[in-house]
């Protein structure tokens, strides 16, 4: 779904305003027919964060992994799964709020009916192309 009145107005308009970006129930309602990854992703420029809700049916998964960046809430929005880190598993249904913070291992493993869920962090910054020396300013004795 997008958001409702487009993206944020530029300084000559005022400020950013707040808004509505998503009705989570009518997101929801293609229920298990809705397809596997990312339902909707906040877009809107200027943001400092990123938020996504993602699709995930009955016994797929995120594999395990690290973040070493990024501390992440994932709120389960509908369906089950199981949180696996380090320190065993957790069970996940609507409505439980969970912090992953930076640094820890974790995967999804969905259950039975799949889960949906929102995953909300800080932005990463884009990726730029670099002329081929840049990396060689951030070694010692570089440019």
């Amino acid at each position: 779904m997008a958001a409702e009145g487009g993206g944020f107005p530029g300084p000559a308009a005022g400020p950013p305003l707040p808004r509505v970006l998503c009705d989570i129930p009518e997101l929801l309602s293609a229920g298990g027919d809705a397809p596997a990854g990312a339902l909707w992703k906040l877009a809107e420029p200027g943001r400092q964060l990123d938020a996504n809700v993602v699709r995930i049916p009955a016994a797929g998964r995120v594999d395990t992994h690290t973040e070493p960046d990024l501390d992440v809430l994932l709120l389960v929005l509908d369906g089950a799964a199981v949180l696996v880190g380090s320190d065993g598993e957790h069970p996940l249904r609507a409505g439980v709020l969970t912090w992953l913070p930076h640094g820890s291992t974790r995967g999804v493993v969905a259950g039975p009916e799949g889960v949906t869920y929102l995953t909300v962090h800080r932005r990463r910054p884009g990726m730029r192309i670099q002329p081929p020396d840049a990396a060689d300013r951030l070694r010692p004795g570089g440019a």
